[in-house]
This record gives C-alpha cells, structure tokens and sequence, in this order.
C-alpha cells in the first residue's frame, strides 16, 4: 500500500504562512528573512516530515540558480510589468533572472530558448506566439525541462501556465461598448499568427457581438512590429457605415488607433469610441483616458515564478492558473451618438 503523500513546498508555505518563495530562501539559506519567519518555516518543515528532494540535487550538480524568462516584446509596458513581477519573486527567492525576446516571431522562439538553456537556466517562463502548436514547446516536454507558459494558455493539461482568459476578455470588451449602445463595431488586433491571444480576443469579442444579434465586427490586422498607418484604417472609418466602437487587442496598439483615428480627422470618442486590452498606466495620463480590459501582469510574474519554482523542486503538478481581469472604465468611451 502507498503511505501518505509526501509534504511539498506548498504544504510548507501554507503551513508557515508564507510564500514558496520565502520557503525556498529558508531551505537554501539566501536573501534576508527575519528570524521569527525562518524559524516557523522550520517548523513547518520539522511538522511536516518535508525533505527537499531535485531541486537541491539538480543545484549540487552545478546548475544555476537563475531562470529564463522569453516575452515577444519588452517595447510593451504589460510585459515590463510582468517581468519586474518576476524578478521581485526571484530576487525574495535568491535567484536571478535572464531575459529575451522574440520580437513575435515564431523561428526565433527556439534560438531564444536555446540560448537561455546554454546558460543552465533551471527552468524557462516563456510567452510563444501559439502555445498549441510549439515545436519549441514540445522540445522542452521532450527534455522535461520544466516551463511555465506565460499569458499564453496550452490546451493540453500538462503544460503549465499563468494567464488571464483572453476570450472572456474579448467578450467583456464587447459587452462594455455594447452597453454605451455601440452597434457597429470593430476591433484592431495583432496579426494571429504572432499572437494567439489576439485571435482568442478576437473570437471572445466576435461571439459576444453575435450574441448580442449584431453584425460581425470589422477587422483590421496589423503586424506588432510595424506602424499602425492611416492607410489600414481608412477604408473601415471614412464611410457611412464606420464602427462607432471598436476594441483594441493590447492597449499600445489602442494609442495607435486613436492618434492615426485623428490623422483621420475622426475624434475619440466623439467619433469613435477606442477600449484596449492591458491597463498599462500610461494609458490613464492621456486625453482622453483610455478605457481597457486590465491583466495584473505584476502578479502574474510573481504567481509564474513561484509555479515554476515549485516545478523544479518537483514539488507540484502542473497548473494552469488563471487569474481574473477587470474593466477599467476610461473617456475614450462614451455613449454611442
């Protein structure tokens, strides 16, 4: 018969009151803890009968204490937000952090993630442009090198993840132009072969303007490296039948819009209304404020960081954990004139 599960990281977190991340800087004897806080984490330990299993082994045998962390970008704020997420996490842990980019490009995932491997990274928290079809992923499963997909989401189980539900998003931006009395829509997304989380936005908005019995939204994509120009947007608005409310699939491409909107000669929102997707801050310092779907990228670093780290002490399951978004409401929507 199996005795009783052995204790983990997250058993001794919770018992101590603390996170996996204190837990782990206690184990390892790195970074500053009061010594009231070691000392319930040792008890938590000596309570639990845990014994620290791969990660101590795996670091004995000469790899490092960092982890490598891929994002598409870091010209956008959301992913800067995530990333110092992460590091707060890692630097609280003892560990350090590598960083690099794809520029949303799919033949530059695996040279990316090889190089971070050829620094003896313990593990990768990685944004791919299609977690469910990944050549680079599926490397890493073959490898068991362990990951955390990152605002990306996999359909297979295994693989674990920290997101927001990116089509619930896209429904909620719908529905909030929807409810100014918007009926004519259209949303501006990256280009889905970079970014299935701006094809999931897409199909989340689509379905809820179906939902709501109004015509399919106009879709205008753009490449994430390129200029959005007036050109992309002039035959859509410089018509009768224009949207009067469109959705944005990040809140940089939003600013965009709205200042090739003015080239336009159209004003926001009095024109059209403009909802992104991100609530990066500067977003609240223009005129008119943008309003936006938010993700808590901040946290979501840390909660990535804290998954992977249990991961790699083969202290938990894999787990695709979702964390919640909200609206922000902002001037550049309005009621539908």
């Amino acid at each position: 018969m199996n005795g009783p599960p052995r204790p983990t990281l997250h058993d001794v977190a919770a018992c101590a009151g603390v996170s996996i991340a204190t837990v782990s800087r206690v184990l390892n004897g790195t970074g500053i803890i009061r010594p009231e806080t070691a000392a319930r984490v040792r008890e938590a330990v000596r309570q639990l009968g845990f014994r620290p299993n791969r990660m101590g082994r795996d670091l004995r045998m000469g790899q490092s204490r960092s982890i490598g962390v891929l994002l598409p970008t870091l010209a956008n704020p959301v992913f800067a937000d995530s990333v110092a997420g992460i590091q707060e996490a890692a630097r609280d842990a003892g560990w350090t952090v590598l960083i690099t980019s794809s520029d949303y490009d799919t033949h530059h995932e695996q040279a990316a993630v090889d190089g971070l491997l050829a620094e003896r990274v313990a593990g990768l928290i990685i944004t791919v442009t299609d977690a469910a079809h990944c050549p680079t992923l599926d490397g890493l499963d073959e490898e068991h090198t362990p990951y955390v997909l990152f605002h990306n989401e996999s359909p297979r189980p295994e693989r674990s993840s920290v997101a927001v539900d990116n089509a619930l998003a896209g429904h909620d931006a719908a529905t909030a132009l929807i409810a100014r009395g918007h009926q004519r829509l259209g949303m501006v997304a990256g280009r889905f072969i970079a970014s299935d989380r701006s094809r999931l936005r897409h199909g989340g908005f689509i379905a809820a303007v179906r939902a709501a019995g109004l015509p399919d939204p106009a879709l205008i994509e753009i490449d994430f490296n390129n200029d959005l120009t007036c050109d992309a947007l002039r035959a859509a608005f410089l018509n009768p039948q224009r949207p009067t409310g469109i959705f944005c699939s990040n809140d940089l491409l939003a600013l965009r819009t709205i200042a090739r909107l003015r080239e336009l000669g159209l004003g926001v929102p009095d024109d059209v209304s403009v909802i992104g997707m991100d609530g990066i801050n500067v977003g609240q310092l223009i005129a008119p404020s943008l309003a936006s779907i938010v993700q808590p990228a901040r946290d979501m670093g840390r909660r990535a960081f804290e998954h992977l780290l249990a991961r790699i002490a083969g202290e938990a399951p894999p787990q695709q954990i979702r964390l919640p978004h909200l609206y922000r409401p902002g001037q550049s929507l309005s009621t539908a004139h």
